[in-house]
């Protein structure tokens, strides 16, 4: 018996720029920072909070887990790479105050 969505798996990967292959001590977003509906930033398992365009840097170095590189117009943002699984995807993610990621990168 053929798996149904065996194919369809591979087509969000399709849509990703590349796939970083993560450090071992990688890190995981558990949060998204919005700010008018837009994720404007990303906070790490470890507590940190970082701009979308840093989070982009890390992840490209290995720093972020789970991600892959897409983009739209000019601009790189991070996805979720599919594993079946929607509780870990970006979009199920909780979002974090702005303030956090502010005073954040002012220490």
């Amino acid at each position: 018996m053929r798996k149904h969505n065996a194919k369809n798996s591979t087509l969000p990967l399709m849509a990703l720029d590349s796939i970083p292959i993560p450090n071992a001590g990688a890190q995981n977003i558990t949060g998204l920072v919005k700010q008018s509906g837009r994720v404007t930033g990303y906070q790490l398992s470890n507590g940190q909070t970082l701009s979308k365009q840093d989070a982009v840097s890390l992840a490209k170095q290995g720093g972020i887990a789970g991600v892959g590189i897409a983009h739209r117009g000019g601009t790189e943002y991070l996805k979720s790479l599919p594993d079946g699984t929607e509780a870990n995807n970006l979009s199920s993610l909780p979002s974090v105050a702005e303030a956090v990621m502010n005073r954040q990168a002012m220490h």
